[in-house]
């Protein structure tokens, strides 16, 4: 009876290690001095850039406001209003944008309106498309590092996607703010210095033409962004990170917003952690394929939040086991995974995000993760299934 326990402990422990080696080897990595690139003399591609859009006349001048002045002749501006029922049309044409208006009230979800913009797009296709969600920020010369740098590579390019707190936010914004640039900033550049591809971020993605055959954009999955990453390195070509490009958007100030923003992300990182990995390593095995297999241990990398409590957990559960029946085994690895997770977590801290949160607030981070253990519970109990868009603080 010991021995099997001792078994199921072990296996569990190993399984919550996996993830915290892939954190902490990402973390050490970016942590080694920037490379420098310089920017290519070659001819900077036309472009489209594609913005897709539901009810967003509140934000949507000032996103097109950011994109316009970096536009060369040739370039087009493009959004997409996906079920509009606001001004969003109207406000995009007199912010001087090209204007496609969708109406289908049974298939709602970003992937849809991305695939009607790129259909119409194909009346005239431009050499990259570069998608901007309508409530983000482009900062300067952006679109022209974006391009080139797919000019450079001929595959797609991610560019650095940040979530700011708005002003006055509590310290769970702040905590969620910390660990948005640990997972879009720090990991990514990690798995950089290694040659290997990121995740796609939703929002300052880069695509050549080409490259969008390759896959289906007419989704409504929760994280269609994550998805369409793995299906295009699954394709041979693994997206690469761009962190000269810089992307921004704010955390809603609402508790509300904030709740409904959380839960579509999560629920949809979890249900394709769960869904989609074994398939994938299957495939990067049968493929020799190691861009995919670094995507797909990248996948499986919990929401920060989760892991810590999961690591948590374990502990207590193996350290107990070990005062009980003294199996030392689980609760060694299970104390080892938890160390390495501390630790990324400071070294994330010290090198990326001394200057965004005083440490104290980090020390706030494990009650901001039991918090959030409703939501998850909620992921076993009612899965959020279907595309939501995130409330706006004017909503």
């Amino acid at each position: 009876m010991m021995s099997v326990l001792g078994w199921l402990l072990g296996l569990l422990a190993v399984i919550a290690l996996l993830p915290a080696v892939v954190f902490f080897v990402q973390v050490l990595l970016a942590c080694l001095p920037a490379r420098s690139r310089p920017m290519g003399n070659s001819v900077r591609p036309r472009v489209a850039v594609l913005v897709p859009a539901h009810d967003e006349a509140s934000i949507i001048r000032a996103t097109l406001a950011t994109i316009g002045p970096q536009l060369l002749e040739g370039d087009r501006l493009l959004v997409v209003a996906d079920n509009c029922t606001d001004d969003t049309a109207r406000l995009a044409r007199e912010a001087g944008a090209e204007v496609v208006e969708r109406h289908d009230a049974l298939l709602r979800g970003k992937g849809y309106a991305l695939d009607f913009g790129v259909r119409y797009l194909a009346q005239q296709p431009p050499e990259v498309v570069i998608v901007v969600d309508a409530d983000c920020q482009v900062s300067e010369g952006a679109i022209e590092r974006l391009a080139r740098r797919y000019r450079e590579v001929e595959r797609p390019v991610q560019a650095l996607y940040l979530m700011r707190a708005p002003a006055g936010a509590g310290l769970k914004v702040q905590v969620a703010e910390f660990a948005w640039r640990v997972k879009n900033l720090v990991r990514p550049r990690g798995w950089a210095r290694l040659g290997l591809p990121c995740q796609l971020m939703g929002t300052g993605m880069a695509f050549g033409w080409h490259d969008l055959a390759l896959i289906e954009l007419a989704n409504g999955h929760l994280v269609e962004d994550v998805k369409l990453g793995l299906d295009l390195c699954q394709q041979g070509k693994p997206p690469v990170f761009c962190p000269e490009a810089l992307v921004t958007s704010q955390f809603p100030a609402s508790q509300h917003g904030l709740n409904s923003q959380r839960t579509r992300w999560e629920h949809g990182h979890l249900g394709l952690m769960l869904a989609d990995a074994p398939k994938r390593v299957q495939a990067a095995l049968a493929q020799g394929n190691g861009s995919l297999l670094a995507m797909t241990l990248d996948l499986m990398v919990p929401p920060l939040a989760l892991l810590v409590l999961t690591l948590i957990g374990l502990n207590l559960v193996t350290w107990l086991a070990y005062l009980l029946f003294g199996l030392v085994a689980p609760a060694c690895i299970a104390i080892t995974a938890l160390g390495m997770l501390g630790l990324a977590v400071l070294l994330a801290w010290a090198r990326f995000c001394r200057e965004l949160i005083p440490f104290s607030v980090l020390l706030y981070a494990p009650f901001y993760a039991a918090r959030k253990i409703p939501l998850y519970l909620g992921f076993l109990i009612r899965r959020q299934v279907e595309w939501v868009r995130s409330k706006r603080d004017d909503d």
